[in-house]
């Protein structure tokens, strides 16, 4: 079974719609692994509304940090979002790049290893213009890392352009 399809692009580009209709096609009643993390009201109604939008055939498992914990061999998922999770361990780690990354590493590879077919969405964030602050630098810095080791392990993978799927890997 084990296969991992990578989907990127920019914000609002239908990464998160791509994977659960890729998901949906492959598998009757999938697993979304929602990463993110309540951090304000406004943010708790778009995580309802993404709840109701995904339909009862779904099964939602929140995890926002510890992927490899999971027991999900066999199944088929969709994880979003990589940001989100990256953001989590960036935070714990009072924005410590390395220990960021390391930490990333170290779970998304134990995570991988299970027995899974997997739709991962993440943002592609180092198309835009040059972050002003170090720590935001610092974000991007490790999201490009992540996505590199990522998208290098991935059977397929898309960037997703004004809601169309172009296959890159």
């Amino acid at each position: 079974m084990n296969k991992l399809t990578f989907i990127t692009g920019g914000a609002r580009s239908g990464k998160s719609s791509f994977a659960q209709k890729q998901a949906l096609e492959i598998c009757d009643n999938p697993i979304y692994i929602a990463t993110a993390r309540v951090w304000d009201e406004d943010f708790n109604r778009r995580i309802e509304r993404h709840k109701q939008d995904r339909g009862t055939e779904w099964q939602t498992i929140e995890e926002t940090k510890r992927l490899d914990k999971l027991n999900i061999n066999g199944k088929t998922l969709v994880l979003d979002c990589l940001t989100l999770w990256l953001t989590n361990i960036f935070h714990d780690n009072e924005y410590d790049f390395d220990k960021s990354l390391l930490e990333a590493k170290k779970i998304w590879n134990n995570f991988i290893a299970k027995d899974i077919t997997v739709f991962v969405v993440s943002n592609e964030l180092g198309m835009g213009v040059h972050a002003e602050h170090n720590t935001t630098r610092k974000f991007v810095d490790l999201q490009g890392f992540i996505n590199q080791h990522i998208a290098g392990m991935a059977d397929e993978a898309y960037l997703m352009v004004s809601g169309i799927p172009v296959k890159i890997k």
